[in-house]
């Protein structure tokens, strides 16, 4: 990286919480050579009904009360100093897609018309209703432009918002819980550029499905089901990413990817985070539906160095995976 690069990077916070309806996460972390090693970190289960996540309506039920709870979870862990985070936000109240452009824009102003267009559509909600992060991925196969979208309504962001307030904290980047769960293949796809990746980011809704080729994200879908029908959803997820479904002429974009560039490969990497699927069982699910038996990827494999054996991989790995990022 030269000079001029280190200038105008981000510098993202080494801090992070990841906040599920159930649950909240705190890490710190440093990097110390090619690993990674936990400052401190805590974990406490949230009092029922005190965050009830989705995307259009209210999610905070008491704002002074979850301030308290997080203001005494980062205190146990040794972190009551910071005020820098990164904030991985539950995956109901937040929506992610795929946005694939049929025709390469003639000029900035048209590609930006385009993609509001996209956002809005895909997200069911105006732009100036939404705080939307994006970034650009590779082409498709047919070389049309793709971007991965994620969105929060504003006046749910302004809830959790409200808390970091009155916790004097700074919100460095906030994002869904998958994006920071996914970095952890990203990071280490590249060892194998030929096979797919898969995330499985479990929470009380459903779950939410990341399938990622080369080490970017290929098909995004978020499925709300009933704790019973996830390992039945999943199974139909598997048999898109198999049968390439190609029978609507948009059934790219619906589906967080252009379908002709969905098939071919096999899935040999596999992440379960969050609670409400074991590892095991969907390590089971896509043996069974690919012929293939993938890797379970766990905090060894990253190079992420857990203090004790009480704290488990799928508890930090959003946050501390947006954490990560402070070292690049």
């Amino acid at each position: 990286m030269n000079f001029l690069q280190k200038l105008i990077k981000p510098r993202f916070p080494s801090a992070a919480v990841g906040l599920t309806g159930e649950s909240a996460a705190v890490v710190s972390l440093e990097r110390r050579r090619d690993a990674f090693a936990i400052r401190g970190a805590g974990y406490v289960s949230l009092p029922e009904g005190l965050v009830q996540p989705g995307f259009e309506e209210s999610n905070v039920a008491d704002v002074r009360e979850l301030a308290d709870v997080l203001g005494e979870l980062v205190s146990s862990a040794g972190l009551l100093k910071r005020h820098r985070w990164s904030i991985a936000l539950p995956e109901a109240a937040t929506r992610t897609a795929i946005l694939t452009m049929e025709t390469g824009p003639t000029s900035g102003s048209e590609r930006e018309e385009m993609l509001r267009w996209k956002t809005e559509r895909a997200f069911g909600a105006g732009v100036d209703e939404l705080r939307v992060s994006r970034r650009r991925l590779r082409p498709d196969a047919q070389g049309r432009p793709r971007y991965l979208a994620s969105a929060v309504r504003l006046s749910v962001l302004a809830e959790y918002e409200a808390v970091f307030s009155a916790l004097g904290w700074h919100a460095g980047l906030i994002l869904p819980r998958h994006m920071g769960e996914a970095w952890w293949l990203m990071k280490g796809h590249a060892a194998n550029a030929e096979a797919d990746s898969l995330l499985v980011s479990a929470h009380s809704e459903g779950f939410t499905a990341v399938l990622l080729r080369a080490a970017q994200p290929l098909l995004v879908r978020s499925i709300v089901c009933d704790p019973e029908d996830r390992a039945d959803e999943l199974y139909r997820f598997l048999l898109f990413y198999r049968d390439r479904a190609t029978s609507a002429p948009d059934a790219g974009e619906e589906n967080g990817a252009p379908a002709a560039a969905v098939a071919g490969e096999t899935i040999d990497q596999l992440l379960v985070a969050g609670r409400g699927i074991e590892p095991q069982q969907a390590a089971q699910i896509v043996e069974e539906t690919l012929s293939v038996a993938p890797h379970i990827v766990d905090a060894e494999d990253v190079r992420l160095a857990l203090p004790s054996t009480d704290l488990t991989f799928d508890m930090f790995a959003a946050p501390a995976g947006l954490a990560a990022l402070a070292f690049g």
